[in-house]
This record gives structure tokens, sequence and C-alpha cells, in this order.
């Protein structure tokens, strides 16, 4: 498994003001989508996250965002080295992903834009 990259997530109240401030800083425009009721707004290596608090306090139990090249390698590649995966691989906007948590107790999200067509 190749790690591509990581990507913060970040809860904020306010997602408009947060992506401005995070597009100054970055000096890239945003990527948006939405999912479960929640906003999301993907700006340089920080994943902006906005919506109910029910759904935040979930998805601030998750340290990062880590990318790879394939979900299914990440998902064998982490079994094998005592991961327990506790959701997906699952479609996502851009690609796939799956939760896992390290036997440290660490949980982390790893994506692939697999499922994107021509990707």
């Amino acid at each position: 498994m190749e790690i591509l990259g990581t990507t913060l997530r970040v809860c904020v109240d306010d997602l408009e003001s947060s992506v401005d401030f995070y597009e100054r800083l970055t000096g890239t425009q945003a990527q948006r989508f939405e999912r479960g009721g929640v906003r999301v707004a993907a700006v340089g290596c920080f994943l902006l996250m906005s919506g109910p608090e029910s759904e935040l306090d979930v998805l601030r139990k998750v340290a990062a965002t880590i990318a790879v090249d394939d979900v299914d390698e990440a998902q064998t590649a982490l079994s094998e080295s005592g991961a327990r995966i506790v959701a997906g691989p699952v479609p996502t906007p851009v690609g796939r992903n799956l939760i896992a948590v390290h036997p440290d107790g660490s949980v982390f999200e790893y994506a692939d834009r697999r499922g994107m067509a021509g990707v």
C-alpha cells in the first residue's frame, strides 16, 4: 500500500467564513460536497466539515484522511497489520473509503479515487 498524502480534518461552525480563510491561506479553491447532512469543503490539505453536532461528534473521532491508490489494497495491508476495519469500503462523492482502527486505538479514514469515472 502506498500512502499518497494526508488530509487534515477540521470541524467548523461556519463553513463559509472558514472556507474563505483556508482558500486565502492555501491559495486554492474549495471543492464542495454534502454527505449525510454534513457540508464539506476540501481546501488544499484541509477537509472542512460543518453540520449537525451529532454527526460532527462521530467525524471528530477520525484523526485524518489518508489518500491511497487503492482502498482494497489498503484494507488488506491494514488487516494483515492488525488494524480493524469498522466501515467500508464504500463509495464516496470522489472515490471510495474505509475507516480503520489501528492497534493503538487511532482512527483513520483511507480514501482512493478509484470509484470515479476515468480515474
